[in-house]
C-alpha cells in the first residue's frame, strides 16, 4: 500500500498537494476545504496568516478540477485570500479582510462569497463571556468578528456574488436560520437573502438541476412560515412546515410522527 498522504491536513508543496486531493477523492469526499489562512478560534493569536503557496493552491484547485470537485477556502487575512482566488477556488469562506482588490478580483472569476455572519456574530458575543474562550483568543475574536459586517457590506456594494453559510457548530446548531437576518440588517434585501440560501447556494454546490427553486422535476425541499418574510425576515427563524424530498416532515409547528 501507498502513502495515503498526511494525516494531520498539513501539506508542504505541490505535489503533497495533489496526493491529499486524490487521498480525498478515495476516501469518498465531495468537494475540498482548505484552509487558506488561520481561524479565528485557532489557538493561535492571529486569523491572518496565509497557509499556502501560490504553487499548492495551484496544484490542489488543478487537481480538484480533475475530479469534478468544488473548492471552498476558509480564509480571514487578505494575502491568503488572494493567493486562493487567483488560483481558481470556487468559493471565499467568511472572508473578513477583504480589500476592493479581492472583491474585483471575485468578481471577474465568479468567486462567491459566503460571509458566515452568524459565525463572526457568535464569537463576538462568546467574547465578552469570561472563560468562553481562551484567553489568546478573545481579542483576536472581538477585531474579526467586528470586521465581518463592514466587509458584508462592502460585498454587497460592490456586487460580489453571495450565498448563504453559517459555520454553524461555532453558533448552536438550530439558530442556523439568524443568517438571513443579519444578512438584512446588514443591507441585502430580503428577497436576495432568501435566493442566498437556497438557488446562489444551488449553483455553488453545482445542484441547481436538482435544488435551489420550486420547480417541476426537482427535489421537494420546502419549509413554510406563518406570514411573508419578505416582510420580516425573522419569520424564517419559526418554520411551521417542513417537506424533505416530498415528505411531509413538520406541520402546523409540530413534528409529524411516523
Amino acid at each position: 500500500m501507498g502513502d495515503p498522504g498526511p494525516k494531520d491536513g498539513v501539506i508542504n508543496g505541490a505535489d503533497e498537494a495533489r496526493k491529499a486531493v486524490r487521498q480525498r477523492y478515495k476516501e469518498g469526499a465531495d468537494l475540498i476545504k482548505i484552509t487558506a489562512t488561520a481561524g479565528v478560534l485557532s489557538i493561535a493569536s492571529s486569523a491572518d496568516n496565509a497557509q499556502f503557496t501560490d504553487e499548492e493552491l495551484a496544484a490542489i484547485v488543478e487537481t480538484a478540477k480533475d475530479y469534478g470537485f468544488t473548492v471552498a477556502a476558509h480564509a480571514h487575512g487578505a494575502e491568503g485570500m488572494l493567493r486562493a482566488v487567483r488560483a481558481g477556488v470556487t468559493s471565499i469562506e467568511h472572508g473578513s479582510y477583504m480589500t476592493p482588490e479581492i472583491m474585483s478580483l471575485m468578481k471577474k472569476k465568479g468567486t462567491v462569497y459566503v460571509p458566515t455572519l452568524l459565525a463572526g456574530y457568535t464569537v463576538v458575543e462568546m467574547a465578552k463571556q469570561p472563560g468562553a474562550l481562551p484567553d489568546i483568543v478573545v481579542p483576536k475574536a472581538i477585531r474579526v468578528g467586528a470586521q465581518i459586517e463592514h466587509t458584508f457590506r462592502a460585498a454587497l456594494k460592490a456586487g460580489v456574488p453571495i450565498a448563504m453559510g453559517t459555520d454553524t457548530g461555532v453558533s448552536p446548531h438550530g439558530q442556523n436560520a439568524k443568517e438571513f437576518e443579519l444578512m438584512v440588517n446588514y443591507g441585502m434585501p430580503a428577497m436576495q437573502a432568501i435566493q442566498s440560501g437556497t438557488i446562489a447556494g444551488a449553483k455553488l454546490l453545482r445542484q441547481e438541476k436538482d435544488l435551489g427553486t420550486v420547480e417541476k422535476g426537482k427535489i421537494a425541499d420546502l419549509v413554510a412560515v406563518a406570514g411573508d418574510p419578505i416582510q420580516d425576515i425573522k419569520l424564517l427563524q419559526d418554520v411551521k412546515f417542513v417537506m424533505k424530498d416530498g415528505v411531509v416532515y413538520k406541520l402546523n409547528g409540530a413534528e409529524v410522527i411516523r
